[in-house]
């Protein structure tokens, strides 16, 4: 058998390194721009929100080394399961600061509200709002190309060929229980649809016309992973679907926590304008502490949802375990026992699996490996098999 990859980095890990340093670049440029203009012109309001701009930028740099050295580090053997798992590290690590600064921000707006200082309106409400375009340019940046949701890839469907239309067959399962559906374009008492499971089970469906789609009678059972012969008349056309890992698996936490950063400065600088405008309207200069005081509390909640999902992926918790419960039921279909199977996340989009067989069938690793094709993120598989 021949020796298999072990570069489990995320889909686009390259684009998403080339964003976030053209956000660095833009925070660097603009905390030298407050810098050099709060000394030239007396402002120490400006000096102080360039400073501010530099935590921005270092947590930011984080990140970018972080998409570097496990893309240049990638098929280094000392890293046993690859460098899929140093954005995850990055994001906890973000994560620690990002709660470090609500603590901060958090105690500078109680020692404001127990001691008020006087508040420069002309210079503060500007600079707020630069940080707040600042901001919003470069989640711009980092999201651009970046996808939030990642959805299973047999729901964009399949585009086959029936009697002379062509027709996209997808799974639909926004919500709703999961079904068929195609266009409405042919006559829906024509059309079929059979699938067929890799352990040679088949199942039928007929069609129906719902809200301008047709759409399978009955609902697709789990897993999704099956051919599907799809027949319009004397005419038929086949398309396998494949099981895909849930978002969590898919979830791109260096990325996530540099978008949490960007997201958390914006939240704070839109809390900071609208305090800073209440107080200079009515003189309500506890707005403004008032202001920091929510602002932490947003900043750390997003700290501990991103210490949560990164701490779980480090300890190597089971990331998805419907798509491992699937798994289960794939094996021990025909009356083959599992007796150890653990399944963790070794980067974006790709999963590990160690599986432990009891079978009275004459079956190796590799029959079990094909059974188990259709879990695409299934990226590095090991399987013991034990003959009774």
């Amino acid at each position: 058998m021949e020796p298999h990859s072990h570069i489990f980095l995320g889909e686009g890990h390259e684009h998403a390194e080339k964003r976030t340093w053209g956000v660095i670049w833009l925070c660097g440029a603009m905390m030298a721009l407050e810098i050099v203009g709060g000394l030239l012109f007396g402002s120490i309001a400006l000096v102080a929100d360039g400073l501010h701009m530099s935590t921005h930028a270092g947590a930011l740099l984080l990140a970018a080394l972080a998409y570097r050295y496990a893309r240049r580090h990638a098929t280094d053997a000392r890293f046993t399961f690859g460098t899929g798992k140093l954005g995850d590290l990055a994001g906890f690590t973000s994560a620690i600061v990002l709660a470090m600064i609500a603590l901060l921000i958090g105690w500078e707006a109680v020692s404001r509200f127990l001691a008020p200082v006087p508040i420069a309106f002309s210079e503060a409400i500007p600079i707020a709002c630069l940080g707040l375009g600042v901001n919003i340019v470069s989640a711009w940046l980092l999201g651009g190309g970046h996808h939030h949701h990642h959805h299973h890839a047999h729901e964009e469907g399949h585009t086959v060929e029936l009697g002379g239309a062509k027709l996209k067959l997808e799974i639909h399962e926004d919500g709703v229980p999961p079904r068929f559906r195609v266009p409405a374009t042919v006559p829906a008492d024509q059309l079929w649809a059979e699938t067929v499971r890799p352990s040679g089970a088949r199942q039928r469906f007929a069609f129906t016309q719902v809200a301008g789609v047709l759409e399978s009678v009955d609902e697709i059972p789990e897993p999704h992973a099956f051919t599907v012969n799809l027949h319009l008349g004397p005419s038929a056309a086949s398309v396998a679907f494949e099981e895909h890992a849930h978002d969590a698996a898919h979830r791109d936490n260096n990325m996530r926590a540099a978008i949490i950063h960007v997201m958390a400065d914006a939240a704070v600088s839109v809390l900071v304008i609208v305090g800073l405008l209440l107080a200079r309207t009515f003189g309500w200069l506890w707005m403004d502490p008032l202001a920091g005081i929510i602002g932490a509390c947003v900043i750390a909640s997003w700290a501990y949802g991103l210490v949560r999902d990164t701490g779980r992926i480090l300890l190597d918790m089971n990331p998805d375990r419907p798509l491992t419960e699937r798994l289960r039921r794939e094996i021990e279909a025909d009356g083959d026992r599992l007796t150890d199977l653990h399944v963790w996340r070794l980067g974006p989009g790709h999963l590990g699996a160690v599986l432990s067989v009891v079978t009275k069938q004459d079956r190796r690793p590799d029959d079990y490996r094909q059974r188990l094709r259709h879990f695409a993120s299934l990226s590095h598989i090991t399987i013991e098999v034990q003959s009774l």
